[in-house]
């Protein structure tokens, strides 16, 4: 598809990703188009203007490839196609021309650290130990007694190491045993990896989110991962009932020899006009040294995130200015991708125990700070985790930990566009049940009502995009406490003053100095007092200085 044309719908911009807005699209979830209960592809091209009006940059999609489904896309049998579950190939092209058309840019989430284990790679690589393939996955003998050949852990539960009787082998898999993973030690397999970005980026992809980014390049030499004190243990990576975070984990993932890869795939980006990505770092001890290494000069990602904001369960203003001051301090080269929803994490609306009002404060406070923003489907409109009940359970994740951890369903619901059968989502029975509460404010419902979570994001997005800092400044935090935090972001041609109330109760918080002014084009109803502005609960001010 190169030569296509489909880039000219857009302006080549190579900075366009610094200070975006990305809108995430689970595409089981977001629009059936055939009535089979999952969302797919023309669905997508069906609803794109609801991301066009809500005033993103760019939509990312998650997996769409051919796949068994038993991580719902994310194993991968076939990365040069579209699962016949979400269309054809036709309908991805058609999907980016419309999304071009409607000024979006388009992100694919690109799995590479493994593959289902019905790719034919695999199927290939386990048939024996001398074939061309045999070396493209993580092969290992077992100790003498028979026992896996390290302590390496599954984030899903149990060994990482699966047997395998053709072999007489164990090989490696970092998540479900069907998702074993590929040997990045070997170049033939990084070549091929890299063709596949190549084929997507040829039919007009803007960039790619990249998942598991730091589990590519596995320890050589196999050694075994040392354990973490109970002190320094963290449910940043894993669920706390998961004995995944047990381990200090320096040799299964996160190798130096993996920013040879990243260059060698930023080397073919930049064969092409104004791509970007932005890679996943599951890190639990060295999230942010990670996104350093990652995204340091401009040979390596363009951005990349941990779960900083992901994982945590109330904002307060110290803990907020403490993470931007070890970004500013550690990623001294990097820029910044901040969610606080996604479709691997409960939804911040319930995590954080938010009203509509907080959940507004937070939607401002996320796209005010320095970095490109990503906003999960739903969260748009104030979306509390689902309740999904244990027989309408799909995650194998959740099966695991059930009931302590109930996997990732209660996020992956089906978009509620309105108040009929299903939320307008499918005219058959959805993959996963929709939640009675989302439908109550559904998209249509919202639509209506200019208070609403919904036309809140439209009218910041639409205010953030009149004050460049907002986008691009610089971040300087004046002031912080459990229940606010107030912060400059400049730019050379001016200043913006943030401040947030992140309480109920009502606070005071000064101007930077004189001559500053409420700007007029404010989502919040906030007035200055002399020198200072009153927040009420769960509101914000934006000031400039009065020229």
């Amino acid at each position: 598809m190169a030569g296509t044309g489909i880039h000219n719908d857009i302006v080549p911009d190579p900075d366009w990703w610094r200070g975006a807005v990305i809108y995430q699209i689970y595409p089981r979830s977001y629009q059936d188009g055939n009535g089979d209960g999952i969302g797919d592809l023309p669905g997508i091209i069906s609803r794109l203007d609801h991301v066009a009006r809500l005033g993103a940059d760019a939509i990312w999609i998650s997996p769409f490839f051919r796949s068994p489904m038993l991580d719902f896309g994310y194993d991968v049998s076939n990365y040069r196609d579209v699962d016949p579950m979400f269309g054809t190939l036709a309908d991805f092209d058609a999907l980016i021309e419309r999304a071009h058309g409607l000024g979006l840019r388009v992100l694919i989430d690109l799995v590479l650290s493994h593959t289902s284990s019905e790719h034919p790679w695999f199927q290939e690589s386990r048939s024996s130990r001398d074939n061309k393939r045999a070396d493209w996955y993580v092969w290992a003998d077992p100790k003498p007694d028979g026992t896996p050949p390290n302590n390496w852990l599954s984030i899903f539960g149990g060994s990482a190491w699966q047997w395998d009787g053709t072999r007489m082998q164990y090989y490696l898999h970092n998540f479900l045993a069907e998702q074993p993973d590929l040997n990045f030690h070997n170049p033939d397999v990084q070549q091929e990896l890299l063709d596949v970005a190549r084929f997507w980026l040829d039919r007009g992809v803007d960039g790619f989110r990249l998942d598991t980014v730091n589990f590519y390049v596995h320890d050589a030499q196999l050694r075994d991962n040392p354990p973490l004190p109970t002190e320094e243990r963290n449910a940043n990576t894993a669920p706390a009932v998961n004995p995944y975070n047990f381990q200090d984990h320096l040799y299964d993932k996160t190798q130096p020899e993996n920013l040879d890869f990243l260059r060698r795939l930023r080397a073919v980006m930049d064969e092409y006009p104004a791509i970007t990505s932005v890679g996943e770092i599951g890190e639990g001890q060295r999230g942010m040294e990670t996104q350093r290494d990652y995204t340091a000069g401009d040979d390596l990602l363009h951005m990349a995130y941990d779960f900083e904001f992901l994982a945590v369960s109330e904002l307060k203003g110290t803990h907020v200015a403490d993470v931007l001051e070890r970004f500013d301090r550690i990623v001294t080269e990097g820029w910044a991708c901040w969610a606080f929803s996604n479709h691997d994490v409960a939804r911040h609306v319930t995590r954080m125990g938010l009203s509509a009002d907080a959940a507004k404060l937070c939607a401002a406070f996320l796209m005010s700070m320095k970095g490109t923003v990503c906003l999960y489907q739903g969260e748009e409109l104030g979306f509390e985790e689902a309740y999904v009940p244990y027989e309408d359970l799909q995650d194998p994740y959740g099966k695991a930990f059930w009931p302590k951890y109930k996997g990732r369903d209660g996020c992956r619901t089906p978009m509620a566009w309105s108040s009929d059968a299903h939320g307008g989502f499918t005219d058959g029975k959805p993959w996963l049940p929709v939640s009675v509460n989302h439908m109550e404010h559904s998209v249509h419902a919202q639509d209506q009502d200019p208070e609403s979570v919904l036309n809140f994001y439209r009218t910041f997005i639409a205010f953030r995009k009149t004050r460049p800092e907002l986008a691009k400044g610089d971040l300087e935090v004046v002031e912080a406490g459990e229940t606010h935090i107030a912060f400059l972001r400049k730019t050379a041609d001016g200043q913006v003053f943030c401040a947030f109330n992140l309480s109920d109760t009502p606070c005071t918080i000064p101007l930077p100095g004189p001559g500053w002014q409420i700007c007029e084009e404010s989502p919040f109803p906030v007035e200055a007092a002399g020198q200072e502005i009153t927040l009420l609960p769960w509101q914000a001010a934006f000031a400039v200085a009065n020229d």
